[in-house]
């Protein structure tokens, strides 16, 4: 600066500013934090979290994407591995704890990189290099899985370490059963829409009650009580539209000045809501799901005829309804026809905990299917409901692919081994880089064995005997303490979870360690700047001082 030039102020006052390798650590000290916030939750034997909000509702689960989500983190670049873990659960439903562990791992091994004087530039560089040759690997290590015994693997693998552990193969046949009933084949390839399996829960009862519906459950009681609670091979007409006089646009009012003209009133009244119901007996239909409102007037009608009838049904369960039936929604009643209801063995009213519920079962061809969930206590019911969204995702991931992977942390020491044996044609200082790429690939094994209660150093040192012996399948056994075969344990990952995983984790520290530069606005309200402490995470959604 010249001799009495004055400073050039381009930044409001307030804003915060962080450069080159302060920006650096204090981006990797917040991933880190992050990623160990979630580590402990890794595996069969993972350890789960109590999470308690602002008005005292307890989360419990060791699922990676619930945890996170129910977390309050502060920090921008916390913000941005918390991401990583809602795209996982998006994209593929599992794999969420792994992309954040793996995530926070890259960016600890750049670290001691970026000390010895790396450039980051080169680190990223010699990352994208090693994970092109993962990408080529995984294809050449992926094995064959399209039998119904490979896809009871793998959702065996996905509920592993959930609460519904020790009903783990009970869930797993439910799960692939519901997937091979809603699976369709086009030109020789399944597609699995893993919507149209509607997962209900209820509290009570024991998770062994736990149960697959060939047809659809739908969380509503028939609207009077005089209407049968059974119905035999059911007729279903699927109404998008209230049997209820509608009122008028603007306020008007009615003036009657002759009483005997108020019976008029209410015999037109009446004579409306009776065409309504002749409408839909005329169809044929024995069951009424509307989307709408029913009319007291049209519902004792409706009970006269023993016409069974459900109002306010949600636009979601109607659309898996006519794809369950073969239905059709109508929005008009004169567009009721014979040919626009759906089929079903029978329609019921159970009570089901202290609620009633209308079962749709015995569908000649369902293209949409229930699970009916129970369960101790809500916290226990809850954390099935997840577990099993996680396995119906992989399950119809995998019956789509029909590729998956050895599990237990064997792919990726077959990956670390693969990648360092790379590094040593590439040479230069992306070397460096590939072969810290190689090291945070271990990670996976060290932490299963870490949490469940093994030496890491001697299992990893065991694990990579084996690989270097051509052992590629082998991996970490949890439930027996020691190094054996994934794959004749019935330990199975889906392909597509791990290439989504590893390219995840890859980007998002790709993203972080090209940031050189931290500017951060002064909050309008008081509490520290984004970037101002390292690492920090803001609170974890109003946690209670004990």
């Amino acid at each position: 600066m010249l001799s009495g030039q004055m400073p050039i102020l381009i930044l409001k006052e307030g804003t915060q500013r962080e450069q080159g390798k302060n920006a650096q650590k204090s981006n990797i000290e917040a991933a880190k934090a992050i990623a160990d916030a979630i580590r402990t939750t890794l595996g069969p034997k993972g350890m789960d979290k109590m999470l308690v909000d602002s008005i005292g509702d307890i989360v419990i689960s060791n699922d990676g994407a619930t945890v996170l989500k129910e977390m309050d983190v502060d920090h921008p670049t916390a913000k941005m591995i918390v991401e990583v873990a809602k795209a996982q659960d998006v994209s593929v439903g599992d794999g969420t704890t792994s992309a954040v562990v793996l995530a926070g791992e890259f960016l600890k091994q750049a670290e001691s990189l970026l000390d010895q004087g790396v450039h980051s530039t080169v680190i990223t560089n010699g990352y994208r290099l090693a994970m092109n040759e993962v990408k080529k690997y995984l294809e050449q290590l992926a094995i064959s899985a399209k039998d119904d015994k490979s896809l009871m693997k793998v959702a065996e693998t996905a509920l592993s370490g959930k609460n519904a552990d020790f009903s783990n193969e009970m869930l797993a046949e439910l799960v692939v059963k519901a997937v091979d009933l809603v699976a369709e084949e086009r030109s020789g390839k399944f597609t699995v829409d893993a919507s149209n399996i509607k997962v209900d829960k209820k509290n009570g009862g024991s998770t062994s009650d736990t149960q697959l519906i060939n047809g659809l459950v739908i969380d509503k009681e028939r609207v009077h009580p005089k209407m049968p609670s059974v119905v035999k091979n059911a007729k279903i007409a699927l109404v998008d539209s209230a049997l209820e006089i509608k009122k008028t646009e603007i306020e008007a009012k009615v003036q009657i000045t002759d009483p005997s003209r108020i019976h008029d009133f209410l015999d037109q009244e009446s004579e409306t809501f009776k065409e309504m119901v002749e409408k839909v007996k005329k169809s044929k239909a024995n069951v009424l799901m509307s989307q709408k409102g029913i009319d007291d007037l049209a519902q004792h009608y409706l009970a006269k005829e023993g016409i069974y009838a459900v109002r306010r049904v949600k636009k979601s369960d109607m659309e898996k309804l006519a794809k369950a039936t073969g239905a059709k929604i109508v929005t008009n009643l004169d567009d009721l026809t014979e040919k626009a209801l759906g089929k079903a063995d029978q329609v019921e009213e159970r009570k089901i905990g202290d609620d009633r519920m209308t079962f749709v079962t015995g569908c000649a061809n369902p293209k949409a299917v229930s699970i009916l969930i129970r369960g101790s206590t809500e916290h226990v019911v809850s954390e099935i409901e997840r577990s099993l969204n996680d396995a119906i995702r992989v399950v119809a991931i995998t019956k789509e692919d029909s590729k998956v992977l050895p599990g237990g942390g064997a792919i990726e020491a077959e990956l670390a081994m693969k990648v360092r044996s790379f590094a040593n044609k590439v040479g230069g200082r992306e070397q460096l880089a590939i072969e810290a790429f190689a090291r945070a690939l271990e990670v996976i094994p060290r932490t299963l064995a870490e949490n469940a209660g093994m030496d890491p150093i001697n299992t990893l040192i065991q694990l990579k005997s084996e690989h270097e012996k051509g052992n590629k399948n082998y991996g970490i056994d949890v439930l027996e303490n020691k190094v054996s075969d994934s794959i004749k344990r019935g330990v199975y990952d889906p392909l597509r979870v791990k290439q989504h995983a590893f390219e995840g984790a890859l980007e998002v520290a790709t993203m972080i360690l090209r940031i050189d530069d931290v500017i951060a606005s002064k909050k309008t309200s008081g509490g520290e700047s984004p970037g101002g402490a390292p690492g920090g995470m803001g609170g974890m959604g109003g946690m209670p001082p004990y």
